[in-house]
């Protein structure tokens, strides 16, 4: 028998009675709008280009998708070398590239997700990226950009401090932190929507994992992390958005 402080938990990822949508109640059904497929970026934000990012993952690949998932393993280990742009984008465009806009409500991704719906949004702690200043910044996959949402040379030591002092944080040339969105699966799918959100995370980190280990770069999923000082560091409101999954990457 399992202890009882595990039944709650094991009873959220066993409740099949949440796969069972009245679709009449959800908003979709309802006529609502949809949440936008892409946070608003603030006014102040400096936006920065970047250069296709399914190509720069088709030049810079160094090995085929089987050998990648062979050799796929988690690296705490970087060095201090920089990171290029076109690696940066090349990650991107594997964990959260636009492959084709359908309408309002849907977009196809390099990821798979519950309905197309794509609840998350990318934050990167730059520490070293060619052409980058250090600093925090979101990526605009439907812009082709990154927004600029403050220039902080300390960014990788907040970001390891928020990570309950992982030190290997700091020392990561760049530094994933995904957040969620709620609204845009609970549009659809309403209570059902909050576990293939979770499920859904596992799909973007897998792709990064296996996008760096074609790229001879180092990544590893972190899940341990103070929820308030992570959605601090990225000025998120913690409830219509909150820190989700987080991956450091360097060069090995």
């Amino acid at each position: 028998m399992p202890k009882d402080r595990y039944k709650a938990n094991r009873s959220f990822l066993k409740d099949t009675s949440r796969q069972q949508v009245d679709f009449s109640l959800t908003e979709q059904s309802r006529g609502l709008p949809p949440p936008p497929l892409q946070a608003p970026c603030p006014l102040h934000a400096a936006r920065v280009d970047l250069p296709d990012g399914r190509a720069a993952l088709a030049a810079l690949a160094q090995m085929p998708v089987g050998e990648a998932i062979a050799r796929r393993e988690s690296v705490r280990q970087y060095s201090t070398n920089s990171l290029t742009l076109e690696e940066l984008v090349a990650l991107l465009w594997a964990t959260q590239g636009v492959r084709r806009v359908m309408g309002p409500a849907v977009a196809l991704r390099s990821v798979p997700s519950a309905g197309a719906r794509h609840s998350f949004e990318t934050y990167l702690a730059v520490s070293r990226v060619e052409g980058l200043p250090a600093g925090l910044y979101r990526y605009l996959p439907f812009d082709s950009q990154l927004a600029r949402l403050d220039v902080d040379p300390d960014i990788g030591r907040r970001a390891a401090a928020a990570c309950l002092g992982q030190a290997f944080v700091a020392r990561a040339a760049v530094t994933f932190l995904w957040t969620a969105i709620p609204a845009r699966m609970e549009w659809r799918y309403d209570l059902a929507a909050h576990k293939v959100i979770a499920l859904d995370a596992g799909h973007v980190c897998q792709n990064l994992y296996l996008a760096c280990e074609s790229l001879g770069l180092g990544t590893c999923a972190i899940a341990a992390y103070d929820q308030e000082a992570c959605d601090r560091l990225l000025g998120v409101d913690g409830e219509e958005e909150f820190t989700l999954y987080i991956a450091p990457v360097g060069r090995r």
